[in-house]
C-alpha cells in the first residue's frame, strides 16, 4: 500500500467533494483524512485529503486521470506521496538555537526533511553543521557584495534539490529578485513584537517597556520585509520579576517551537496560500507519529 495525499484549490461550488471522493473510490484508494474549507471573502474552496492506494495505482496515473476534473471544476491540484521528505536549505547566521533545534528535530524523526545544506555569512556553526553530516556554506554578504553572494546562495540551493529554504534566524534582508526567486518556499522565523521594538535586542527593548507577552511568527518571505502570509505563531506570558536575559531564552523557544511547527505544516502541505494570508489545516490524526517512520 502507498500513503498519498492531495491538495485542490478552486471556486467553491456544490459537489467538490463528492467529486474527489467518487474519483480516490472509483481508483480502490481508501481516504484516511480529509480537511477542507469555503473561504467566503474569495469564493475559493481549499481541501487535503490523505488516502491509501491499491498496489500498483501510481501517482503518474492519479495525476494523468483527474485531469479532465480539474478543468471542469478549474482545480489546482497536487498529488505527493507522503512518504516523501522535502529536502530542505537551512540560512542561520550567528543565533543558532532554531538551527541546532531543526538539527535535533531532523535527528528523531520529528521532522519528515531533510537538510541538504546549510548557509551562512559567520563561520559558527560550521563544526556542528558538519558533524551531523551536512554541508556548510559559508558565503560572505555585505553591501557591496550583495548581489554576487545571492546568486552564489541560489546555486547552492537549486543544486541541492532544495524544495523548501529556512531562514533560521539569518538577519540578511533578502533582495526582491531573491525573494521573487524562492516565492512560496522560503519560512521565516522572528519575534512578534514587529512593528514595534525593531533592531538591535528587541527583548531587552521589551523588557525596558514592561511588555507581559512575548512570542514568535513564522511565515513565508515576500519582498514586503517581515509581511509574508503567516503560517504559525505563539506566545508565553512574562512578568516584572524576570530579566532580560529570562526574556531572550524564553523568546528563543517560542521561536524554535513556532518555526518547526510551521516547518512540520509545510511539509505536510497543509499549508494553503490565499492572498496574503494563509489557510492552514490541523494535524491530521498520527501525522507527527508517521514523522518517526522516515
Amino acid at each position: 500500500m502507498s500513503r498519498y495525499c492531495v491538495t485542490v484549490t478552486c471556486p467553491a461550488r456544490r459537489g467538490i467533494v463528492a467529486v474527489i471522493s467518487g474519483y480516490l473510490a472509483g481508483k480502490g484508494c481508501n481516504i484516511t483524512d480529509s480537511a477542507q474549507f469555503d473561504d467566503n471573502e474569495t469564493n475559493c474552496f481549499f481541501m487535503r485529503t490523505s488516502f491509501i492506494a491499491e498496489t500498483g495505482m501510481t501517482l503518474d496515473v492519479l495525476r494523468r486521470d483527474f485531469e479532465p476534473l480539474a478543468r471542469q471544476y478549474g482545480m489546482q491540484v497536487h498529488f505527493h506521496d507522503e512518504t516523501q521528505r522535502l529536502n530542505v536549505v537551512v540560512m542561520v547566521s550567528r543565533f543558532g538555537h532554531c538551527l541546532n533545534d531543526l538539527l535535533y528535530r531532523v535527528r528523531i524523526g520529528a521532522l519528515p526533511i531533510n537538510i541538504v545544506a546549510v548557509l551562512s555569512n559567520h563561520e559558527d556553526y560550521r563544526k556542528l553543521v558538519t558533524d551531523h553530516g551536512i554541508p556548510f556554506h559559508y558565503i560572505k554578504v555585505t553591501k557591496h557584495n550583495k548581489t554576487e553572494a545571492e546568486a552564489r546562495q541560489l546555486e547552492i540551493i537549486e543544486a541541492a534539490g532544495a524544495d523548501l529554504v529556512v531562514l533560521a534566524r539569518y538577519m540578511q534582508v533578502l533582495s526582491d529578485e531573491m525573494c521573487s526567486r524562492l516565492a512560496g518556499r522560503t519560512i521565516n522565523i522572528h519575534h512578534s513584537f514587529l512593528p514595534s521594538f525593531k533592531g538591535a535586542h528587541p527583548y531587552h527593548q521589551a523588557h525596558a517597556r514592561g511588555v507581559k507577552l512575548i512570542g514568535a511568527t513564522a511565515h513565508y518571505v515576500t519582498a514586503e520585509l517581515d509581511e509574508g502570509p503567516i503560517i504559525e505563531q505563539d506566545i508565553i506570558r512574562v512578568s516584572h520579576n524576570q530579566s532580560p536575559e529570562d526574556y531572550v531564552a524564553l523568546g528563543r523557544d517560542v521561536e524554535s517551537q513556532v518555526l518547526a511547527r510551521a516547518i512540520h505544516a509545510h511539509a505536510h502541505r497543509r499549508v494553503f496560500l490565499s492572498g496574503k494570508k494563509t489557510i492552514v489545516f490541523p494535524a491530521s490524526p498520527g501525522s507527527y507519529a508517521s514523522s518517526f517512520r522516515g
